[in-house]
C-alpha cells in the first residue's frame, strides 16, 4: 500500500495501529451485542390486567434479538480470523461490516418506533400507551436499545476503518490537462 500524498510506502506501525484498533473494536462489540440480546430475550412482564407481555410477541425486539446475535458471530469469527491471519481480503470485512452496520440501524429504528409506541400510543388507531402498565418491560427495552447504539458504533467506526483499508490501496484518479478544460499545446 502507498500513501500517495508523499508516494512513500505506509509505515508498518500505521498498518499495526489500524489492525489493533479494528481487532479491539470487533473485541469491544461482543459484549455489547450479547448484553443487549440477553436484556431483550430476557424480557417480559406480567401485568394482572392485561396479562402476560414477551418480548417474542413483538416482531421488532425480536429482529433486534437476531440482529445481534448474528453481529456478536460475526464479530467472534472476524477476531479469529484476524488472530489467525486466515483471511487476507479486506473486501469481504469492508462488505460486511457495511451490512451488519445498516442492519444495526434498522433493527434499533424499529425499537425506537415500538418505544415511542409503548409511551406515545396512536390515538388516530385508538392504542394507548402500553409503558404505564408495561414499565420494567419498556425499561428493560430501553436498556437493551441502549447497549445496542453503543455496539452500532462501534460498527459504524469498523464501517468506517474498513472502508479506509480498502479504498486506500487505490490512488486518486488521474486527470489529464485535456479533461480538465485547459488548451493543449
Amino acid at each position: 500500500m502507498r500513501n500517495f500524498d508523499e508516494n512513500k510506502p505506509i509505515s508498518l506501525d500505521h498498518l499495526l495501529t489500524h489492525r489493533s484498533l479494528e481487532l479491539s473494536l470487533r473485541l469491544l462489540v461482543i459484549p455489547f451485542c450479547v448484553a443487549s440480546l440477553w436484556i431483550m430475550a430476557t424480557n417480559q412482564q406480567l401485568n394482572p390486567d392485561y396479562g402476560l407481555l414477551d418480548f417474542r410477541n413483538i416482531t421488532g425486539t425480536k429482529y433486534l434479538v437476531y440482529i445481534n446475535a448474528i453481529c456478536a458471530g460475526y464479530a467472534l469469527v472476524g477476531v479469529a480470523l484476524s488472530l489467525l491471519k486466515c483471511m487476507k481480503s479486506d473486501w469481504v470485512f469492508f462488505v460486511s461490516d457495511q451490512v451488519l452496520a445498516y442492519l444495526m440501524v434498522t433493527s434499533g429504528s424499529a425499537v425506537i418506533e415500538i418505544l415511542y409506541l409503548g409511551y406515545m400510543g396512536d390515538r388516530k388507531v385508538s392504542w394507548s400507551e402500553a409503558c404505564s402498565s408495561y414499565s420494567k418491560f419498556c425499561s428493560k427495552i430501553k436498556l437493551s436499545l441502549v447497549l445496542h447504539m453503543v455496539s452500532m458504533l462501534f460498527f459504524f467506526l469498523l464501517s468506517v476503518i474498513s472502508a479506509y483499508r480498502v479504498f486506500n490501496k487505490f490512488g486518486a484518479p488521474y486527470v489529464s490537462s485535456k479533461e480538465e478544460g485547459e488548451p493543449v499545446e
